[in-house]
């Protein structure tokens, strides 16, 4: 059994942040069904750069993120697809839709009307603003939320910034906290039998992961240094040059800098006043960073990581993703597991829950969907026979 085995998700979400919230869903286990638009469906089923697979409508963007779900073509926008959805309703325990705020409300399927259906709902609401506010109308992409929440601002250096993160953090950290948020809210109606409304805002998901930075400008006044690869809390704390590329080393602690300072055969660096201490050598970062680039530059990057690891001091190599994605920790941890889509596509390998629980693991059980491949299954299930099956068919319905 799963964690959420036995919990029903109804899943009207497009893209990113809904689907990456509701694959962590699907993961543990609950029954995740995705509510598409007959004609096309999630638009991330032609996002990717294998045509062939746009062309199926399962495009690389929808593969990564879908798996272990059922896919329901229905059109919400025919009366007769909105009783569908309702008696769907009547049998779910949650519902995620990424929408901008209002567009339920005026499919007649807003909160207030599928509470009455079903009181012990969980409803999400997944949007770049939140539901209400000065800027709740506006529209809103991942890049657009890293603008706006100085996400971008503490990126690059003086030489390229502003400057956006190379994955779409924003979306994925919202689909995260909306995940998390469904499982507290779960928790909450197992304790006392109440559902209830859930706002996520974009906005206001990636602000608190800026934690430290935001910090220093709101209890300290500092305003962010936009510093490269470097951190801004300690030194040496960042990437260096190396005989053969670069070097990540996070000297965070006293004993870590005076290790480095060892390893790299220059002791004489730990007396120097500009370099003591920690508020010193974040100051003169500048002058030190040469210093150790030049014994560094002496051996290649394997040499120094080891070493350096060897004293307790944080060290790793600078990876491609294609390395990242080999490594062999990642495969002794399993955290890319293979699931097979169909004859053309063949084996995929996508992620799987990243967290490792003893009791109720999560595993990839089934592959992302084809749009609609479960429709009459979940008609059946809601007393719908061949016939108004078929009927809903013919009218466009599904």
């Amino acid at each position: 059994m799963g964690a959420l085995t036995g919990v029903r998700v109804l899943d009207l979400t497009n893209v990113l942040s809904g689907p990456f919230c509701t694959l962590h869903l699907a993961l543990l286990g609950a029954e995740v069904i995705k509510v598409e638009n007959p004609k096309g469906g999630d638009l991330a089923r032609v996002l990717g750069n294998v045509p062939a697979y746009n062309k199926k409508l399962m495009g690389t963007s929808f593969l990564a993120q879908n798996a272990n779900k059922k896919s329901l073509s229905l059109n919400l926008k025919t009366e007769d697809g909105r009783v569908v959805f309702r008696r769907l309703v009547e049998t779910a325990d949650v519902v995620v839709e990424n929408f901008r705020p209002g567009v339920m409300d005026r499919l007649g399927l807003g909160w207030e009307t599928l509470r009455a259906l079903n009181p012990k709902l969980v409803y999400c609401a997944i949007s770049g603003f939140g539901q209400t506010g000065p800027d709740a109308d506006k529209p809103a992409y991942d890049q657009i939320i890293q603008g706006l929440s100085g996400e971008m601002d503490v990126n690059g250096d003086e030489r390229l910034h502003p400057l956006r993160a190379g994955f779409p953090v924003c979306d994925t950290v919202g689909g995260l906290n909306a995940a998390f948020a469904v499982m507290a809210a779960l928790f909450h109606r197992e304790r006392t039998g109440e559902g209830q409304f859930i706002d996520v805002a974009l906005l206001d998901s990636i602000l608190p992961l800026m934690g430290w930075v935001a910090a220093n400008l709101l209890i300290g006044g500092a305003d962010p240094v936009p510093m490269g690869n470097d951190n801004f809390t300690a030194a040496p704390s960042g990437s260096f040059a190396t005989q053969d590329g670069f070097i990540n080393i996070a000297a965070n602690k006293q004993e870590q800098w005076e290790a480095v300072a060892d390893v790299l055969g220059v002791p004489e660096l730990k007396a120097d006043p500009r370099f003591q201490e920690r508020d010193a050598r974040k100051k003169n970062r500048h002058a030190l960073t040469p210093l150790l680039e030049e014994k560094l530059k002496t051996r290649d990057t394997a040499h120094w990581v080891e070493a350096l690891n060897a004293r307790d001091v944080p060290s790793g190599e600078i990876l491609s993703l294609r390395q990242a994605l080999s490594q062999p920790q990642l495969e002794h941890r399993r955290t890319l597991r293979e699931v097979r889509v169909d004859e053309e596509i063949g084996a995929i390998r996508v992620f799987g829950l990243s967290a490792r629980m003893g009791a109720t693991p999560g595993e990839i059980t089934a592959p992302p969907p084809k749009l609609g491949a479960h429709t009459d299954e979940v008609l059946d299930g809601l007393g719908y026979d061949q016939t108004a099956i078929a009927d809903l068919r013919a009218r466009g319905v599904i």
